[in-house]
Formats: structure tokens, sequence, C-alpha cells
């Protein structure tokens, strides 16, 4: 299967005019240009500041399908702006830097996907969102990690499933369900990176502190929080919690809004394996900047470009998962 991104440029490289106020110059362009601006929690806090909606995956693809602005700017990774573009492919669809891919979406090449569930005909296919549109085709639902355990669950029991491509998901979604779900061999750098041992000193220094993880972490991680959810789902839960302090095991950005919403409390991010920092942070994601988005609403480039085939197969596992949540009220 052919990639149908059309990529003239990973990003405007052209720096903002000296002295320019980025903020208000971004809230003017927005204006005259009718966009959207979408944001992911694991954007600069400074992107998040100034988007109009921020959430999780689910939300980004719920706010993107009902708006009705004339542009999208989605602030995340490709995958979203593809989901954006699918959802949405009478608008204009940007992203601040078509070099902000996933590293888990790319652990799952749509041609050898497509091999392996040849093998396993008679199986129901599940992927997580964060896929390329062409792994979308090949999907009956998509999933988020909002949603992936009520959605393997709406199905009989009896019914055989293929979930990819996060095996930490899959695996814990498995555990939770008693499913035994066939897996493909995928995983995100970001939440497989997170160290037991640093994690376990840090409750040590913090013996009162909450562990809160997402689903993508590895299973000894997983094993030790109080708290396994979604981006949105670790929100809520810092937020309802009377504990004052968190040791937090997902992509950093988050603690921005953490804060934001909890000034009162303390979240520490955990540590990965092999790096001295003391923080977890997406590559991807931080490679969309205030001036790339500046660029991309000025000049109105990159622009996600899909084609109608591919948009006409990919929306329908999206709706599907759509449908299905609204059905059960997440």
């Amino acid at each position: 299967m052919v990639d149908n991104h059309f990529r003239p440029a990973g990003f405007l490289n052209i720096p903002a005019p000296e002295g320019i106020d980025l903020v208000q110059a971004i809230k003017e362009l927005k204006e005259e240009k009718n966009a959207v601006i979408l944001a992911h929690y694991y954007q600069d806090s400074a992107i998040q500041d100034i988007a109009d909606y921020v959430g999780d995956s689910l939300a980004l693809a719920r706010w993107a399908a009902k708006t009705d602005a004339d542009a999208i700017v989605l602030c995340g990774v490709d995958f979203m702006g593809e989901t954006a573009k699918i959802l949405c492919p009478d608008k204009r669809v940007f992203i601040p830097d078509l070099n902000a891919g996933c590293s888990l979406a790319d652990s799952c090449p749509a041609d050898e996907f497509e091999q392996f569930i040849k093998q396993y005909p008679d199986h129901t296919v599940v992927s997580y969102v964060n896929t390329s549109a062409a792994i979308k085709v090949l999907t009956d639902v998509v999933v988020t990690s909002s949603n992936a355990r009520p959605i393997v669950e709406s199905f009989p029991p009896e019914t055989p499933l293929i979930f990819a491509p996060d095996r930490n998901l899959g695996n814990y979604i498995n555990s939770v369900t008693g499913r035994n779900m066939v897996l493909w061999n995928g995983a995100c750098h970001v939440h497989e990176q997170f160290s037991l041992e640093k994690i376990l000193n840090l409750k040590k220094q913090y013996p009162d502190a909450l562990v809160l993880a997402h689903p993508e972490c590895k299973s000894v991680i997983l094993q030790v929080a109080d708290c396994i959810a979604s981006t949105s789902g670790l929100l809520e839960y810092a937020s309802r919690s009377d504990k004052k302090t968190f040791i937090v095991a997902t992509e950093s950005g988050i603690l921005h809004e953490m804060k934001k919403n909890n000034p009162d409390k303390e979240f520490i991010p955990a540590p990965p394996n092999d790096s001295t920092c003391a923080c977890n942070e997406c590559n991807f994601m931080k490679l969309n900047t205030m001036e790339k988005l500046y660029n991309c609403l000025k000049y109105e480039i990159p622009e996600i470009f899909l084609d109608e085939e591919v948009i006409r197969k990919a929306v329908k596992p999206i709706q599907r998962m759509l449908d299905i949540s609204e059905k059960l009220g997440i």
C-alpha cells in the first residue's frame, strides 16, 4: 500500500518577524482564516494555552468532526492530522510540522500488517487510533486508550479479535477483559522507556505519592500503578483524588494541564531508563513550536492531503468508534 501523504516540506522554515508577539499574531491569523486550533496534551505548554481545544485523541477526533471552522490546525502528530482530514474531507487540515510522526504508528507498516491479518481471516481488526490512514483502511473499528476496553467488551466473547499496534495496551486490555486478542508487536518509544527502578526510588522519596500510568506502559510499570488510564482519565483522576503528590508515567506534556487544574498538588514526571533527564518527552510531539504554528497559519502550509478512496474507507472504522462510544456513553 502506498503512503498517501503529500509532503512538500516538513515545515516552513521562515523566521517569524523580529519582535512579533506570536500569541497575538496567531490569534489574529486564526480569526482571519476562520481556523480552529486543536492541541494534544503532549504539546508544549504555550501551544496548549493558545489552542481552542486541548484533549486526548478521542476528544480531538470529536472536536474535528463537529467544527464549523474552514480550517483545522492540528497541533499533535501526523496521524492526528490524518484523522481530522478523514473526518472532515471538505476542510483544509494543517499540522505545524509534518515531521511530527509517531513511533507507535511507524511500528506497524501497512504492507506488513495486511499480510499479518490475512493469517487470521475470521478475526475482527481493532486498531488503536495511533496508526496511519493506511492501517485504518484495514481496520474494522478504531479505538483510543479512553474507549478501548468498553469497545472490546462490546463484542461477544466468542468474537476473535486482532489488536494493533500497541502490544502493551493490547496486553492490558486482554488482562482486564479476559480476552485473548491476537496482538501486533508494536510499541510507543516514550511509554516503553519508563524505569521501574527509578519509579520505585521516587516512591521511597515520596511515600504518599500515587503512581499514575498510561496503559501503553510495560506491564511491570502498570503493576506498581495506583491508576491506569488514558491521558484524559489520568487528568480526571488527579483532580478527583484527595492526595497531593503524584508520579506520572506518561509523556510529560500532560503535567502542564495537571498543574493548571490542581495548583495545590505536586506532579513528578516518571523518568526513563536511559537518560539523566527527570522527565520523558516525545520528540515528535515537541517538533511543533509557536513559530511553526504562526507560519502554518500565515502561509497555509504544510497541509494534510489524503486520497479520496483512503478517506472513504478509513472513515468507517473511525465513525464506528464514535458511534459505539456515544452509545456506551463514553
